[in-house]
């Protein structure tokens, strides 16, 4: 048998198989379509005739496809059955909580054992000291194969026994970087409205992550705490800052929808009475009416 199985073999499954090939394991690669798995086969991984002979031929099986329906299609395709008793599935692609515990209820049925897991990192950060991959399950299993998967990330982070709590995590972290990338584009409409070279935009906001990662924390613990009382700087006072990106859009003739949806969450905030809070205030109209 070889080490480690790698289905899907996109972007992320190729450096995942190729961090494994590097790291001396033994690796058995399948995809759907078979011409991506042509440049690992040539540097040393060995190729499965079809889905269940790639889970048959180790005992621990990572899949890292485009969602779990389609990591649920490959498990239940022919043969499939028979082939996954006693393997152990890490599932790598991206989904939600609810998806990773269906799936793991689905998979343990089946006889297999199942850790859930999320990648937060870009494939060319795969194998990597600082990388860091969440795995949530149960914990025996995760010790067994630690060795094996820290080949991925020398950040590998045990987020405990609840199969869903990695993708918790990873859903929160997506929600974050979803407003950045939107924030930062939204900042180089800004510059080139403006004549101001959008690289040097990126380097200042590059130079600011230091102080930038300070402030999730404290916002994290205030949210955390409901310790929103005595800001260094009122909620009133962001939203007033960022009604004015409202009027710099109009004034520049840029696109005005972002800071109108940001705008609009601090004036609620506002009007509902939590100006005088922090900036963090906002979550209490952004939470669901009790």
């Amino acid at each position: 048998m070889s080490d480690v199985t790698v289905i899907g073999l996109g972007e992320m499954g190729s450096a995942l198989a190729a961090a494994f090939v590097r790291g001396g394991h033994r690796t058995t690669v399948w995809n759907r379509s078979g011409g991506k798995a042509e440049r690992l086969i040539l540097a040393g991984a060995l190729p499965a005739e079809g889905a269940a002979a790639a889970v048959a031929a180790s005992p621990i099986i990572v899949i890292c496809v485009s969602d779990y329906p389609a990591t649920r299609a490959i498990l239940q395709s022919e043969g499939m059955a028979d082939a996954l008793a006693g393997r152990t599935i890490v599932q790598l692609s991206t989904g939600t909580p609810k998806e990773a515990r269906d799936l793991d209820g689905w998979v343990t049925k089946l006889g297999a054992a199942y850790l859930d897991g999320g990648i937060v990192a870009w494939p060319r950060q795969i194998g990597e000291a600082g990388t860091t991959i969440l795995v949530s399950g149960d914990e025996t299993t995760f010790r067994r194969n630690e060795k094996l998967l820290r080949t991925l990330a020398g950040n590998l982070t045990y987020m405990g026994v609840e199969i869903g709590r990695s993708s918790v995590l990873f859903t929160a972290l997506l929600s974050y970087l979803a407003m950045h990338w939107v924030g930062f584009c939204q900042g180089a409409l800004v510059c080139e409205a403006e004549g101001v070279d959008v690289a040097s935009f990126g380097s200042m906001v590059g130079d600011l992550a230091p102080i930038l990662g300070i402030d999730s924390r404290n916002m994290g613990d205030l949210i955390a705490n409901e310790r929103f009382a005595n800001p260094e700087s009122t909620l009133k006072t962001a939203g007033t800052d960022i009604g004015r990106l409202v009027q710099h859009a109009a004034e520049a003739g840029i696109s005005a929808e972002v800071p109108r949806f940001a705008a609009a969450i601090f004036r609620r905030a506002i009007d509902a009475g939590h100006g005088a809070e922090e900036h963090a205030a906002i979550i209490k109209v952004m939470r669901p009416a009790a």
